[in-house]
């Protein structure tokens, strides 16, 4: 067999620099290759791909899009984030975080590389990041699980219909909201840490952002209200929860408060809006919010601050450049990654310890259970190197996060006095 490498040079090109690029390239291909005399004069064939091999090397490059002017900061860190989407994520739950890349951008777990064509409603929707609103669409059931007056059946459909339209106000409407406002205050340190990402790669502007956020507001306010009439309130819970969420999630995101620049402060505020924030939407739309349930889900809020810290490690390289001061900045990586663990098992024991203070010993040992494979993951994935396994980790050990969550929220529908 023999290999034809047919080089193109534009008018353009210079001859010296042609004379270059071909001397170089032979080079690289005659290197590529490591036969012995003795092998080629038996008569032996190198197969066409050996020496083709470094130029199908360059094939990443080109389609990353990297550009000559960039650093060489900027050029490894796509390069890593371009590898490690490309990786298929595996834990405790078989198969969990695999499935198709469109899909995964999509949802917000995979950007979009530099050279791909993608539709701008597509990028739009990943903007919101779709995969951020399952723990608050969970949170509301939740909620509706812990009010003690959710019925499947016998409030079938008026019960299922308003609590899907609860999870719309949670999830789409605020989380999206949320999340595209936090996008474009992050643009900074997004073109450092993941310049793929829409804003910074240039594929959103600033008038994409105000529309996709200010409708999105809109449309949760008024399902809000809609719910708060439709249950009869006399105080407008849900509107006031909703306006309330939309505070502290733009506190969080924008100057000058920028919650998520001071490290507890900011990650406490994203744990209580993934977790406090849509069980109370959703225990106050089918049931009474009282002040006790508020308090034992700001304390679960504290395992989502640990959650919210294990994003904070990919960030560390950008926020230290800017100065932000989230937790593994401050602690540094060792440090932080305890801390991280503490409040998540904490204070789930501590949750645990509450259900076995109320009487709800079952619920409690049956959260006690669901702490166990948490802690295994954290073992395995986490505490070796949380910056390169934090996708494994969370995909290994949030769902055994959420199932307490849910199982709490059963205890104290079960619990006559709560």
């Amino acid at each position: 067999r023999a290999c034809c490498v047919v080089l193109w040079f534009p008018p353009s090109f210079k001859q010296s620099t042609m004379a270059s690029t071909m001397s170089t390239t032979f080079k690289a291909c005659s290197s590529t290759v490591r036969r012995p005399p003795s092998t080629l004069a038996r008569g032996a064939h190198l197969p066409a791909r050996s020496l083709c091999k470094p130029l199908i090397s360059l094939k990443p490059l080109i389609r990353r899009g990297v550009r000559r002017d960039s650093s060489s900061r900027r050029r490894l860190v796509s390069a890593r984030a371009a590898q490690e989407s490309d990786e298929e994520v595996s834990g405790v739950v078989g198969g969990l975080g695999k499935g198709n890349a469109n899909v995964q951008r999509i949802l917000g777990f995979r950007q979009t590389d530099g050279a791909e064509e993608v539709p701008k409603w597509q990028v739009m929707v990943q903007l919101s990041k779709p995969g951020t609103w399952v723990p608050v669409v969970w949170g509301v059931l939740c909620g509706a699980a812990a009010s003690g007056n959710f019925h499947w059946i016998e409030g079938f459909p008026r019960d299922v219909s308003q609590s899907l339209a609860c999870m719309i106000l949670s999830g789409p409407c605020l989380t999206g909201f949320t999340q595209t406002i936090n996008d474009w205050y992050d643009r900074e340190i997004d073109a450092i840490n993941e310049p793929n990402r829409p804003i910074p790669s240039g594929r959103v502007t600033g008038t994409d952002v105000a529309i996709q956020a200010i409708g999105l507001l809109v449309l949760g306010f008024t399902i809000a209200i809609n719910l708060d009439q439709a249950r009869g309130h006399e105080f407008p819970t849900l509107t006031c929860i909703a306006i309330f969420g939309t505070i502290i999630s733009y506190m969080y995101s924008a100057p000058p408060f920028k919650l998520k620049a001071n490290g507890w402060q900011g990650t406490y505020a994203l744990g209580a809006s993934y977790i406090a924030l849509p069980w109370w939407a959703g225990q106050a739309l089918f049931g009474e919010l009282t002040l006790e349930i508020m308090l034992v889900t700001l304390m679960y809020s504290v395992a989502g601050l640990g959650i919210a810290i294990v994003n904070d490690f990919k960030s560390i390289e950008g926020d230290r450049e800017l100065g932000l001061k989230s937790l593994p900045v401050q602690f540094g990586v060792d440090t932080a990654k305890y801390i991280t663990v503490g409040t998540i098992d904490g204070f789930q024991l501590l949750v645990a310890a509450w259900l076995f203070g109320i009487g709800e010993k079952w619920y409690g040992l049956a959260l006690l259970g669901l702490i166990v494979p948490q802690v295994v993951a954290q073992i395995r994935y986490f505490i070796p190197d949380p910056i390169k396994n934090d996708v494994k980790y969370q995909a290994s050990a949030q769902p055994f996060l959420v199932l307490g969550i849910l199982t709490t929220a059963f205890a104290v529908g079960h619990n006559p006095y709560h």
